[in-house]
């Protein structure tokens, strides 16, 4: 016997019992403003360019935007539980920036990170840490504490990195930068070219994290 399963304008007989094909693996972006999209008009920011990026990879992958704008450590730490849907089977955890900029501990950082990949690793769900460097104005023993964060969790909790979220960008000398358009006005955040050069190097990453949720 046999089940219809509509998938647009294509029906699919399935036998019973058996799992569609296109069952979706659920991929929660928690982030900040540079998840959300923050500047960007639909469909030029991170999210959006990633769920194009692997639709054309074949991937069978729903991504859930979880980015808040200004949103720290902290506040990641505190939404997590309910940014979690009870489909989610991966996450990538982007947070930190909004704690270099504001000049916050990285001692501070590291203990919320490590709250929540606690958390995701209880749940068995697997982890793409996304990270950045902090630039030199805090002082050397800063950017190295801070810098450090990222290989270190990655290291300890097993999960997948990626280590400087703006490396594609920062490899581009600043005035080829500006003539590229490589980022926003306000020199945070990636325009959407500057996103696009981000998801070269996040997607595969990302295909990475989906086999490792497949995998179980």
């Amino acid at each position: 016997m046999c089940k219809l399963i509509a998938t647009g304008f294509l029906v699919f007989a399935l036998p019973f019992g058996q799992r569609a094909e296109a069952e979706a693996v659920e991929v929660v972006a928690l982030g900040d403003s540079i998840t959300q999209g923050y500047g960007l008009n639909p469909g030029e920011g991170l999210v959006d360019q990633l769920r194009g990026w692997l639709f054309t990879q074949g991937a069978e992958v729903r991504v859930v935007n979880a980015g808040v704008s200004g949103d720290t450590t902290a506040g990641g730490r505190e939404r997590l539980a309910w940014s979690l849907t009870g489909g989610t089977d991966a996450v990538i955890l982007e947070l930190g920036g909004n704690d270099m900029l504001r000049g916050l501990p990285p001692a501070q950082a590291r203990e919320n990170l490590s709250a929540m990949l606690d958390e995701l690793k209880a749940r068995e769900v697997p982890v793409l840490l996304v990270g950045l460097e902090a630039p030199g104005n805090y002082g050397p023993a800063y950017k190295t504490e801070f810098d450090a964060l990222w290989p270190e969790l990655a290291a300890r909790y097993d999960t997948l990195l990626l280590e400087n979220i703006y490396a594609p960008i920062m490899a581009y000398p600043p005035q080829e930068r500006a003539a590229l358009g490589l980022m926003q006005g306000d020199g945070i955040h990636p325009s959407p070219e500057g996103v696009a050069l981000i998801i070269r190097e996040l997607g595969p990453k990302v295909l990475e994290l989906i086999a490792r949720a497949k995998a179980g």
